[in-house]
């Protein structure tokens, strides 16, 4: 079963369940999902792969963090709770990602292949390290052991 057709099956489940926070986050993956397969010349009905399907995922993730982000700034906890219930369902849907002791032994090992030692060369390192961690790895946390390792 695709990703995208455990979103679908999730929703009777969910209904069933009397799940509300479960049943409007898969109607909003399954919505966006529904947008991203319209967006690409296919019809509305047809299911994206799983590769397709995971970008959606991710950015469905992405702009929950922000949410969060914004949400706890603003001084609105409550919603911040609503938020972070709903990125733990998206989550569910997602690859698990590494830890960031695991980036950095691969990022000291590119690090090496490279021949990178300065912060001049953090944009080339970056995107080597992204494309070999695709998928595997947060960005930001990447980020993070590219700004530490080359501190």
């Amino acid at each position: 079963m695709t990703i995208h057709e455990s979103i679908k099956a999730g929703i009777p489940e969910a209904m069933r369940a009397k799940d509300t926070v479960r049943l409007t986050t898969l109607r909003s993956l399954l919505t966006a999902i529904t947008n991203e397969v319209v967006a690409k010349k296919r019809k509305p009905d047809e299911l994206l792969a799983d590769d397709e399907t995971l970008v959606v995922l991710k950015r469905a993730a992405n702009q929950r963090k922000d949410s969060i982000e914004q949400y706890e700034k603003g001084g609105r906890p409550e919603l911040a709770v609503v938020e972070k219930a709903e990125l733990a369902i998206v989550e569910t849907f997602l690859p698990t990602q590494m830890a960031r002791a695991d980036i950095e032994k691969i990022a000291r090992a590119k690090m090496l292949t490279l021949g990178v030692s300065s912060k001049t060369d953090a944009g080339r390192f970056m995107g080597a390290l992204m494309g070999e961690l695709k998928g595997r790895a947060d960005g930001a946390d990447v980020k993070a052991v590219v700004d530490k390792l080359l501190a």
